[in-house]
């Protein structure tokens, strides 16, 4: 008996494009905090996918001061993350797709105070069953608690199910793997094929491409 399907997706890189607004939310909160940020646009690029707190740490923020960029941070995307962020060309199309053929569900790093609007934003909010966004889990991906999180409440069944977690970085692929679930690396984000070889058998171009590999 074949299993019920369920497909979880990463947001950034994955499904939208948010680089703009990422990036010149950071250059607005070195700025607004007089923090002489020595490096480039790649290495905040370089990071995405990662806790905001973390990517400031990263980036040479002191950890006393961490939260003060954070807040910063926050105030501005809130501003700007609609006019500066992008859906992927197919995305829509991949999530309608997978809509029709799985139950599907988001897994992302960033909050859901700013998931949300998007995916409304983008007419997918639809879609999905369940949003899981940094404020629902004490750990973050890589680690596997997003996605358990996330199929607990949709009463997963290892022995009824059939799960796929579709992201862009080596995040969403170790997080699946410790969750002991599928997964798909997408190439349309941040991640290098080379590096998300190293956690997945399956690399596609793009989301669509990977639910129509499921279908």
């Amino acid at each position: 008996m074949s299993k019920d399907k369920i497909i979880l997706f990463d947001l950034d890189g994955t499904l939208i494009d948010s680089t703009d607004a990422i990036v010149s939310t950071f250059k607005h909160s070195f700025n607004e905090l007089k923090f002489d940020f020595r490096g480039n646009d790649k290495h905040i690029k370089d990071l995405i996918g990662y806790p905001l707190d973390i990517m400031y740490k990263h980036l040479g923020v002191e950890e006393s001061k961490v939260w003060d960029f954070v807040d910063s941070y926050k105030s501005r995307y809130k501003i700007i993350s609609k006019e500066q962020t992008t859906l992927l060309e197919n995305a829509f199309e991949a999530v309608e797709l997978a809509s029709k053929i799985a139950r599907v569900s988001v897994v992302t790093t960033k909050t859901r105070m700013y998931t949300m609007p998007l995916l409304d934003h983008f007419n997918i909010s639809q879609f999905f069953e369940i949003v899981t966004g940094r404020e629902n889990v004490e750990n973050p991906k890589p680690h596997p608690e997003p996605i358990l999180v996330t199929l607990k409440q949709m009463n997963y069944n290892k022995d009824v199910h059939d799960v796929w977690m579709i992201g862009d970085t080596k995040l969403d692929l170790i997080a699946a793997n410790e969750a002991n679930i599928n997964s798909i690396g997408v190439l349309c984000g941040y991640g290098e094929e080379e590096e998300l070889r190293k956690y997945t058998s399956f690399i596609k171009k793009n989301s669509l491409e990977a639910v129509q590999h499921l279908t």
